[in-house]
């Protein structure tokens, strides 16, 4: 089973993503409120997947990325941002991230990007 860690600051985006995860029968391992949090959990848990917000409070998403890269080259990360963030979806490109979720999110493009990073 696909071992997923879901990191959002907002609870209804995880709790939301959580759920379209759960359905397509991936397990959820942990979930993170920011950046530092998610890298301490991705040791831990050494998940398959992780979703990644950009903008979060103490770590943004795109550091978290990267510090988890440096973790684990083969971490397969997928960011998740409002629209707009172009600026930030370059960053997060060039830190490793393997695909881009534009919020709000919707349940197939969430599992057609996972599908496509394992």
């Amino acid at each position: 089973m696909t071992k997923i860690m879901v990191v959002d600051d907002a609870v209804f985006m995880r709790t939301m993503m959580k759920e379209i995860l759960k359905s397509e029968g991936f397990e959820i391992v942990a979930e993170a409120a920011n950046g530092e949090e998610a890298v301490q959990l991705y040791k831990q848990v050494k998940p398959d997947v992780v979703t990644m917000d950009i903008t979060m409070p103490e770590m943004d998403g795109v550091d978290a990325l990267a510090a988890i890269k440096k973790i684990d080259p083969q971490a397969k990360v997928i960011m998740c941002s409002a629209m707009g963030q172009q600026e930030m979806v370059i960053r997060a490109i060039r830190a490793g991230a393997m695909d881009f979720i534009v919020k709000p999110i919707q349940k197939d493009r969430v599992i057609a990007a996972v599908k496509k990073v394992l």
